[in-house]
């Protein structure tokens, strides 16, 4: 059943690259199965570890993207990032499935009877949760949203069609005016699927307004406990983002820095939910978390206050 969705999943993004006239579509996904990996680094010695972590994050992500541009020279950076995403899906899948293959072939090659029987309790859960991810592979192909691009979502509810300014990588900022408070808004440069460098962003913005910031507020899709509502929308304090370390340490560093409180709303979902196309419930989610965002920079700021307001997520068909 695995190694049947690894392969659907190869299959898809086999189509998409046929579509877009890609020569030997099959051997430009093999060559990405197995040959990209980033070793984590050194943590028994902390020192510098986030910066460490970041500088090898980079690498990795540019030595793919690069890989993938020369390979399709005349496609545009959003299409670039759909198929690197899209590519990185299925190596995620292909990558489970040999680690899952290697336990099962090595308890039978030991006849190791509680090795199996492990794994033959798990599988159930990890297939049910895998097969999402082959689904997302439609989304991302498409160009549609999906629930993990509430945050770019609400960040465009907020800018609308104002100018864009990309500040770093994949990541734009725009500037509206709310009811006399200045803000600024942060997020993924869309369509294309990428999450961008939103820490980086901040902190960049941040040295240009020489620290002058009221408050920063971040939105993001948030994991949901079994039990609880799908779009439930919560509000707490700190940086609502998951990323490994890098970008969520550069968002509190620069809030302390400039002693800006730092509010969090968040769109509760699934797992599931956060990598298949948007949902209607999710979309009515994202206006009540846009409302509510309106609500915290009319009522905690003041006419003539900076605000900066981060839209955290994977821009996938948001503009």
């Amino acid at each position: 059943m695995l190694e049947a969705l690894v392969n659907e999943g190869i299959a898809k993004v086999r189509t998409y690259l046929s579509k877009l006239g890609v020569d030997r579509p099959h051997e430009f996904v093999t060559r990405f199965l197995d040959n990209y990996f980033a070793i984590n680094p050194v943590d028994i010695e902390p020192t510098d570890i986030i910066r460490r972590m970041a500088h090898i994050i980079d690498t990795a992500e540019h030595k793919f993207k690069q890989d993938v541009a020369a390979r399709l020279p005349n496609m545009s950076k959003h299409t670039i990032n759909n198929i690197a995403v899209s590519l990185s899906i299925v190596s995620a899948l292909h990558t489970v499935y040999k680690i899952l293959r290697h336990y099962y072939l090595l308890g039978r090659k030991y006849e190791n009877w509680l090795l199996l029987m492990q794994l033959a309790l798990v599988l159930p859960q990890i297939v049910k949760e895998l097969s999402p991810y082959v689904k997302a592979i439609d989304a991302i192909t498409k160009g549609i949203p999906i629930g993990d691009s509430v945050g770019p979502l609400v960040a465009y509810k907020l800018i609308g069609l104002s100018k864009r300014d990309e500040i770093e990588e994949d990541t734009v900022v725009s500037e509206v005016n709310i009811e006399g408070r200045r803000v600024f808004v942060i997020k993924a440069k869309g369509p294309g699927a990428t999450v961008g460098k939103p820490g980086r962003a901040l902190a960049k913005l941040v040295e240009r307004l020489q620290c002058r910031v009221d408050r920063i507020i971040t939105v993001d899709a948030a994991l949901k406990l079994e039990g609880e509502e799908t779009g439930e929308v919560a509000e707490g304090a700190g940086a609502a983002i998951g990323d490994p370390g890098p970008e969520k340490i550069e968002i509190e560093r620069v809030a302390v820095r400039c002693g800006a409180p730092l509010d969090a709303v968040i769109i509760k979902m699934s797992s599931e939910e956060a990598i298949k196309p948007l949902s209607k419930k999710l979309a009515e989610a994202c206006e009540k978390a846009y409302q509510r965002v309106l609500e915290i920079i009319k009522s905690r700021t003041k006419p003539g206050d900076t605000v900066i307001v981060i839209g955290v997520g994977n821009s996938v068909g948001v503009y």
